[in-house]
């Protein structure tokens, strides 16, 4: 230790939480805190297990299991009951049921979040423009969503559907493109609210464009309802694939979906009900899955329950 002279300053000692203050501090800020939220929640940490068991099974399986034995038809195997080659039976042309639901697995689930991209991008793009230029603008954006929300979306697809030829491309615009109204009504009342911060007011008054204000400080901050709303939009959209795919208004065989292969299996769910169960569980599971993680996010990030 060295000698402090007679009428020196001692040096300053470094302060001893000034490096865990700092890290103190992201620990505890809202998002910190949030994430720790969810994965205190036992249904939310039970859905993302779900989820990536269920992801794992699609991206790996078909990797795994040849694609003739999900596509190509074997008559002589029609209808067989489940055993060890064939774990979950096959189908009424003799295809295996386990592999088609794989294969059919990478169709509807990148559909489902495929839509939910388009969807979240609409509300987005709608929703900021809406609330942070108001007028005309606003007036336009917000009276198509009630015109299209006074519609039921079921008969919007079916009737979209059966006009346009189905194909993947066709449906993730489709039903993402009737997902974006409730989304944009959020987007565009946190956009208005931010607009009238004195933060947004003194950088527009220092000259910020405004895409960069839009870019740098509206768009972050409306992250949050749109991160909990994700997860919502995807499962709903798997619904909606699955239903146009059961009315034949969907994807088309011979691609399998979990939907058409519901369709396939109507005419011999009595006979062979597992034909009808499988694909009616994948999409069941999935679904509750994907809810479970929604419920999760949005606990978490409720400003009612921070603390």
């Amino acid at each position: 230790m060295k000698a402090v002279k007679p009428g020196a300053e001692p040096a300053a000692e470094p302060a001893a939480g000034a490096g865990a203050g700092a890290g103190a501090t992201a620990v505890n800020s809202p998002g910190s805190r949030a994430w720790r939220a969810f994965f205190r929640n036992r249904l939310a940490i039970i859905g993302s297990v779900m989820l990536i068991l269920i992801l794992a099974a699609v991206i790996v399986g078909p990797m795994l299991v040849p694609r003739d034995l999900a596509l190509r038809p074997a008559p002589r195997n029609m209808l067989q009951a489940p055993s060890s080659q064939h774990i979950l039976g096959t189908d009424e042309v003799g295809r295996d049921v386990a592999a088609r639901l794989l294969y059919a697995g990478r169709v509807s689930i990148p559909v489902s979040l495929s839509a939910m991209v388009v969807a979240l991008l609409a509300a987005s793009l709608i929703g900021i423009t809406s609330g942070y230029f108001g007028g005309w603008l606003d007036t336009l954006f917000m009276r198509t969503a009630d015109a299209l929300l006074s519609i039921p979306t079921i008969f919007l697809l079916l009737t979209i559907a059966a006009v346009m030829r189905p194909n993947v491309t066709v449906l993730v615009l489709v039903i993402g493109l009737l997902s974006w109204m409730d989304l944009a009504r959020i987007v565009r009342v946190q956009t208005i609210a931010l607009s009238k911060r004195e933060q947004i007011e003194g950088v527009r008054a220092l000259g910020a464009k405004n895409w960069r204000i839009l870019l740098r400080h509206i768009l972050p901050n409306v992250q949050g309802p749109l991160l909990v709303a994700a997860p919502l939009v995807a499962g709903r959209a798997l619904l909606t694939e699955s239903a146009l795919s059961y009315l034949g208004l969907g994807i088309q065989a011979p691609t399998p979906t979990w939907g058409n292969m519901l369709n396939q299996a109507q005419q011999f769910a009595l006979s062979t009900p597992l034909l009808a169960v499988a694909p009616g569980l994948a999409i069941m599971v999935t679904v509750i899955a994907i809810i479970f993680i929604g419920d999760g996010l949005r606990d978490a990030f409720d400003p009612r329950r921070a603390g």
